[in-house]
């Protein structure tokens, strides 16, 4: 294995379950938070935001939002970034 590989992204997507979605509000418009987008930085640390859409429905923007300070959300970030772990230590290459 090359260690000296630049690897510029490593980011997932993870669903939050429904028991964990919130809304928020931006430009007076209330979005439903469905999504996390979850990277692993330089450091090792963790960064993760929030997506979703306007809750009225509609083709709105895809807008990003910060991630709640909650126990139930970091969990969730951190056993996403460790199942993806597991995924990419299995991949079986190209095809």
């Amino acid at each position: 294995m090359n260690s000296d590989l630049d690897v510029s992204a490593l980011a997932i997507n993870v669903t939050v379950p429904e028991e964990l979605r919130w809304t928020d509000t931006r430009r007076g418009q209330t979005y439903n938070l469905t999504t996390l987008n979850i990277r692993l930085l330089p450091d090792g640390r963790l960064a993760a935001k929030a997506y979703g859409r306007p809750a009225e429905g509609g083709r709105g923007n895809y807008v990003s939002f910060r991630v709640p300070d909650e126990p139930a959300l970091a969990a969730l970030i951190s056993d996403a970034a460790d199942r993806a772990a597991e995924l990419w230590a299995a991949h079986r290459g190209l095809g």
